[in-house]
C-alpha cells in the first residue's frame, strides 16, 4: 500500500470516528430531551432539540455526499441526485447555524436585566413563540438552500475529486478562465448571509453574556453578607443556570472557531488546487455538530444517568 493510499485510509477512518461521535452525541441529546414529554418541554430544550436534529441530518447527509458520491461512486452521477444531496447538506448546515444563533440570542435575552425582571418570562419563554421561531429557522434554512438547484458547478482542471464525479466538493466551483456570475454571486451571498452574519451575531451575543456574568459577579460579591434567606431562595436555580450559561458560552466559542476557519478556507483556498478540500471542509464543519451536543448535554445535566433512569 502506497503512502497516498495510507493517507486516504487514515483520513477515512478519522471521518468515520468523528461521524460516529457526532451521531451518538446528537442521538443521546434528542433522547434525553424526549425523556420529558413534549407538552412539558421548555423553550431552551426545544431549541436544543432542533439543533440536535439539524446536526444529525447534516452528519448523515454530508457522509453520503462526500464519501459515497465523491469517493466511491462512478463517474456518471445523476445531476438531480447530486443537487438533492447538496441541498440537504446545506439545509442541515444552515439549520444548525440558525439554531445556534437562536440559542445565543435566547440566553442573552434571558440574562439581560434578570435582576429587574426576576421571574417574569421573556417572549421566547412562551412555548408557542419557541415553536414559531423554530419553524422560521427551518423555513429560512430551506429558502437559503433552494438556489443550489439553479447552480451549475463546473469541473476545474487539477482537482481529481471533481473530475472523478459529477458532484464537486465545492458546488460554487468554476474555472479561473470562465466563472458564471451566478456562481460568484451565490457563493459570496451564501458566505455573508449563512456564515459571516451568524458568526457576528453569536460573537456579539457571547460578549454580552460575558458582560452580564461579570456584572453579576461584581454585584453578588459585596452582598455575600446579606441574610441567608435570599441566598437560600436562589441556591437551587442559580448554579444550574450558571452551569447552563457556561455550556452555552463554550459551544458558542467552538462555533466561532470552526466557522472562522471555514470562512478563511472559503476565501483563501482554491478547491481546484487543493485535493483535500472536501475532507478539510468536512472536519471544520462537522467538529461543531459532533462536539456541541456533548457540551450542551453535560452543561444542562441532560446526559446524567439519573435523567435516563428516572422512569
Amino acid at each position: 500500500m502506497t503512502a497516498s493510499q495510507d493517507l486516504v485510509v487514515e483520513v477515512l477512518s478519522l471521518r468515520v470516528a468523528v461521524s460516529a461521535v457526532g451521531l451518538v452525541g446528537n442521538v443521546i441529546l434528542i433522547l434525553a430531551i424526549f425523556q420529558t414529554k413534549l407538552s412539558r418541554v421548555k423553550s431552551f430544550e426545544l431549541f436544543l432539540l432542533g439543533l440536535a436534529a439539524a446536526n444529525l441530518e447534516e452528519i448523515v447527509i454530508v457522509n453520503i455526499y462526500d464519501i459515497v458520491i465523491l469517493q466511491v461512486a462512478a463517474t456518471s452521477i445523476d445531476r438531480r441526485l447530486c443537487h438533492l444531496l447538496k441541498f440537504l447538506t446545506i439545509f442541515g448546515e444552515i439549520s444548525s447555524i440558525l439554531f445556534t444563533v437562536l440559542i445565543s440570542i435566547y440566553r442573552q435575552q434571558k440574562l439581560r436585566d434578570a435582576h429587574k425582571r426576576v421571574n417574569l418570562p421573556i417572549y421566547l419563554d412562551r412555548i408557542g413563540s419557541a415553536w414559531m421561531v423554530s419553524g422560521l429557522c427551518v423555513m429560512l434554512a430551506a429558502l437559503l438552500s433552494l438556489p443550489i438547484f439553479i447552480i451549475t458547478p463546473e469541473r476545474a482542471v487539477g482537482n481529481s475529486t471533481a473530475n472523478s464525479s459529477g458532484c464537486p466538493p465545492d458546488f460554487f466551483q468554476c474555472s479561473s478562465n470562465h466563472c458564471p456570475l451566478l456562481n460568484k454571486v451565490f457563493k459570496y451571498l451564501f458566505i455573508v448571509m449563512c456564515n459571516l452574519l451568524p458568526l457576528i451575531i453569536v460573537t456579539v451575543a457571547s460578549c454580552l453574556i460575558i458582560t452580564v456574568l461579570l456584572n453579576q459577579r461584581q454585584t453578588v460579591a459585596p452582598g455575600l453578607s446579606v441574610s441567608g434567606s435570599s441566598q437560600f431562595g436562589r441556591k437551587t436555580k442559580g448554579p444550574r443556570l450558571h452551569r447552563s450559561t457556561i455550556a452555552v458560552l463554550a459551544a458558542m466559542g467552538l462555533f466561532q472557531v470552526d466557522w472562522t476557519l471555514y470562512l478563511i478556507l472559503q476565501l483563501t483556498v482554491d478547491p481546484s488546487e487543493f485535493p483535500l478540500w472536501a475532507e478539510t471542509e468536512f472536519f471544520i464543519s462537522t467538529s461543531y455538530t459532533s462536539i456541541s451536543p456533548y457540551v450542551y448535554g453535560i452543561g444542562n445535566n441532560l446526559f446524567s444517568c439519573k435523567n435516563f433512569l428516572k422512569k
